[in-house]
């Protein structure tokens, strides 16, 4: 190599280290701390999200699930970490039985005093020690009443032949069971197996009516006009009824599930200091307001309701009064008996 050459290659080298400083230099920080968040489809308004990184100089990587137990699945494998969870109340049960879960410094909360206390000291957690309440509801029937000209009032009208092939019902195990214990008058945290037998025929002798077992998916194609009848969860129900006036949302007679999603931390969070900053901030009361404004699913936060269209704030869908609700019952962990509602889950989605 000759001199010109070798200075033009030493040259050639020092631009290429310049720009690589400049590169890393305006890149991300690699000391920014990153939190995993694992949370329901669609139940954030994800400029939320954003503008904590914002505030904080804190990046979220933000995943979903479909269902409690795939959340379940993934966490009890440990072969993903994450800092924040959104699980319901009886799998904060499970989770805080098996040692999935650690204590929430309360202290750090202080945004936990705007939370109704209806919410707190609940059976899944009972000294508010694992739990930060997030959404709440119940789930129910929500029908198209330009297609059902009778009265609406019980778990019985999904098993009625004249709608084939319009009922939607949930692609979940403990809320499909439940409703039809409590259609037969049995608690849906029955472990008596006879009542889940009778449970049982009485499902694989409706699926012949059913269209379809969705989640996510049954608020548009309710919206849409595909199905006259359909089991939703009361938030799915208020956002559908806003799209569509011809539906309406019912509590079946029998009762039916009150249920509670809230934030949690998981025990092998590598960031609970700020697992517990993003959780507080979830609880500031324009940050519930619009997480509650964009989902439609209730919110625990008294001060974020007080905000909200009063149509909503003061309907029975969206806010019916607990105390009312004495037939209704909270999902809780089954322990060893879960294994009754997981084969008769595939008994029934087998065929």
């Amino acid at each position: 190599m000759n001199k010109i050459d070798e200075k033009t290659a030493i040259l050639t080298l020092l631009i290429i280290s310049i720009s690589t400083l400049i590169f890393v230099g305006c890149g991300e920080d690699t000391n920014r701390v990153t939190i995993n968040v694992y949370n329901w489809g669609d139940y954030i308004d994800e400029d939320v999200i954003r503008d904590f990184e914002d505030k904080y100089d804190i990046r979220v990587n933000y995943d979903q699930f479909a269902t409690n137990e795939e959340m379940y699945v993934k966490i009890k494998s440990g072969t993903s970490k994450y800092d924040v969870l959104f699980p319901s109340d009886y799998m904060i049960e499970r989770m805080i039985e098996e040692d999935l879960l650690q204590k929430i410094n309360m202290d750090n909360i202080p945004n936990y005093k705007y939370i109704e206390p209806q919410f707190k000291n609940l059976d899944f957690d009972p000294n508010n020690e694992y739990s930060v309440p997030y959404f709440w509801g119940t789930m129910g029937i929500l029908y198209n009443k330009t297609m059902v000209d009778e009265e609406v009032d019980s778990w019985k009208i999904l098993w009625d032949e004249k709608y084939e092939d319009e009922i939607f019902m949930l692609d979940s195990q403990r809320d499909s069971i439940g409703i039809t214990l409590k259609m037969l008058g049995y608690s849906l945290n029955t472990v008596n197996e006879s009542e889940l037998e009778e449970a049982k025929k009485a499902l694989i002798a409706q699926r012949p009516l059913v269209l379809a077992y969705v989640i996510d998916e049954v608020t548009d194609k309710m919206v849409a006009g595909e199905g006259a009848l359909a089991v939703v969860w009361s938030g799915d129900a208020v956002a559908a009824m806003k799209q569509n006036p011809d539906l309406d949302y019912v509590i079946p007679k029998e009762g039916s599930n009150l249920w509670f999603d809230s934030m949690v931390i998981p025990k092998n969070s590598e960031h609970k200091k700020e697992a517990e900053l993003f959780i507080n901030y979830m609880c500031e009361t324009d940050i519930a307001y619009r997480n509650t404004d964009y989902v439609g699913y209730s919110t625990p936060h008294m001060e974020a309701r007080k905000m909200l269209d009063p149509k909503i704030r003061d309907s029975e869908v969206a806010y019916p009064n607990i105390e009312s609700l004495d037939n209704c019952e909270i999902f809780h962990h089954l322990g060893e008996d879960l294994k009754l509602y997981d084969r008769i889950w595939t008994d029934i989605t087998a065929r």
